[in-house]
């Protein structure tokens, strides 16, 4: 069981971590993100739904739930939003690595609003993630930072950490596929309304675009969520969350191999100390656990 919970952990970073496959080329293609973002996401709930129709799952939610959800949604919608946007000022391993600092601002949310306490271990991960983010940022051999770049990702960073905070405080009594399904409506919703907005046509151009979205939405989307939904469960949150650190370094080796990315030296030492940085805060959390 072990085996196959960290095995399902690697799978969800992996698959995560492709997201500059699919949205690289739309971006150069000049096609509108709105429309796919909406389609990834109304792809990504229909198959969500699809298992819990299997399932026999109720879809039913209460006020309160739908909320709650509604919130989530609008979480993960900015956050893909700036993520993507990010994209224009950061290189694709660049901007995946700093989002990666969300268990980071997740410990500082949690500190700032529910006064939860910062170990030493907790403060040397906040000090490495923040000195790789810089490293990242640097270009050439001086000091100039695209700080509105990584402002963007940060932000996506920001609303990503928000999204697990919501889940972890909310006390919402749903599964983690019914979670998922709605979070994913919602923020499709959200896509489809500034699509709508902007005056974007919805018509798909062609069947390979179609199976492109198709592919995006069941790679990046379904199979992350429900393998880390599974390697949690088999394995706890907390060795999910350190193979979470795949993801930007599958982001880092696809912007490489594929998008000709220079893998320099700063970038390698900028991830290097916020991969270290998160594992050691998710570590100092766990001990935490044990602890109290």
């Amino acid at each position: 069981m072990k085996f196959k919970g960290y095995a399902l952990g690697i799978i969800s970073s992996v698959s995560y971590g492709l997201i500059p496959i699919f949205i690289l080329p739309v971006k150069q293609a000049h096609f509108s993100l709105d429309i796919t973002l909406f389609y990834r996401f109304l792809f990504s709930a229909l198959m969500i739904g699809g298992y819990l129709l299997y399932s026999k799952e109720n879809f039913s939610i209460n006020k309160k739930e739908g909320l709650i959800l509604a919130v989530l949604g609008m979480c993960y919608a900015f956050s893909s939003e700036f993520l993507f946007l990010g994209y224009d000022y950061l290189t694709a391993g660049i901007a995946s690595t700093v989002l990666f600092i969300y268990p980071v601002m997740v410990a500082l949310i949690m500190f700032f609003f529910y006064k939860e306490r910062l170990t030493k271990l907790s403060l040397l991960s906040l000090l490495l993630a923040f000195a790789g983010v810089i490293i990242l940022c640097l270009k050439g051999k001086g000091l100039e930072i695209n700080y509105i770049g990584l402002g963007i990702v940060m932000l996506s960073s920001l609303f990503y950490a928000l999204y697990i905070v919501i889940v972890n405080k909310s006390s919402i009594k749903v599964s983690g596929f019914k979670l998922s399904f709605y979070s994913m409506l919602f923020t499709s919703c959200f896509f489809m309304i500034k699509a709508l907005i902007g005056k974007e046509s919805f018509e798909i151009p062609s069947t390979t675009v179609f199976f492109n979205f198709v592919v995006f939405a069941f790679l990046t989307t379904v199979i992350s969520t429900l393998c880390l939904v599974f390697a949690i469960k088999n394995i706890g949150s907390t060795p999910a969350a350190i193979l979470g650190a795949l993801e930007p370094v599958v982001a880092v080796m696809v912007s490489v191999l594929i998008f000709h990315e220079k893998f320099t030296f700063n970038l390698f030492l900028g991830i290097t100390l916020i991969l270290f940085g998160v594992i050691l805060n998710v570590l100092a959390g766990s001990k935490k656990i044990v602890h109290s």
